[in-house]
């Protein structure tokens, strides 16, 4: 596991009508140059990018993707903004978070971390805690969290990917959790509620599940 900081950003774009009126020449084009920008870079890795369409109505895709900087995403998202498919492309929810090792399982961390690939299905939320969690002692939250995990470990295939956006974002948490089967991941969190550490959830919507596929799969979407 990574023993630097790596920050994580997902991106939630909703086509606009401007882009649906191009002709299917022009958005081709359109498509090729936001590729060519989006893989131009050795200093922003792309995690996965998935469709959503289908799954929200005020979402179209998601491009999930880590540095070790900000400032590198930042100039990433710059870039696409400037292409003419980013130009048609609104920017609903950027989610952004920094990645580490758990407070309470130093040896847990994000999966992404530990090298594990993507799986086929993604789903993201912001998550924040009430403030009466924090007001418990550390030993408690810690037992608290270790029963959560263990509900988890019931679901061995399921990647989970919590980073924190403390003082930088609205939320605390932003949780990503991957698997290649969307019944599994209903099934892991709707048993996740049955632990004592869901009394401390202030919120956890909304929720964004992507498919994951070749970016210019998901572009193609699009049309």
């Amino acid at each position: 596991m990574s023993a630097q900081p790596v920050y994580t950003v997902f991106w939630l774009y909703k086509a606009t009508p401007r882009w649906r009126e191009l002709p299917p020449d022009a958005q081709g084009a359109a498509r090729e140059r936001f590729l060519r920008v989006l893989g131009d870079t050795e200093d922003v890795r792309l995690r996965g990018a998935y469709s959503t369409i289908g799954f929200r109505a005020d979402v179209d895709l998601i491009l999930w993707l880590l540095a070790d900087d900000p400032e590198r995403l930042q100039r990433l998202a710059v870039a696409l903004n400037r292409t003419p498919l980013g130009q048609a492309l609104e920017m609903r929810y950027a989610y952004l978070g920094v990645a580490g090792a758990s407070q309470y399982d130093p040896t847990h961390g994000p999966a992404f971390l530990r090298g594990v690939p993507p799986k086929r299905y993604l789903s993201v939320y912001p998550f924040i805690k009430t403030p009466e969690w924090y007001l418990l002692p550390f030993e408690r939250r810690r037992e608290l969290m270790i029963e959560h995990g263990r509900l988890g470990d019931e679901f061995p295939s399921v990647l989970t990917n919590t980073v924190n956006s403390f003082g930088v974002q609205d939320q605390e948490f932003i949780v990503a959790l991957e698997d290649d089967d969307v019944a599994t991941l209903v099934t892991m969190v709707q048993r996740l509620r049955a632990a004592e550490v869901r009394r401390y959830t202030q919120l956890d919507t909304p929720i964004f599940l992507g498919l994951r596929k070749e970016p210019e799969d998901v572009l193609a979407d699009l049309s």
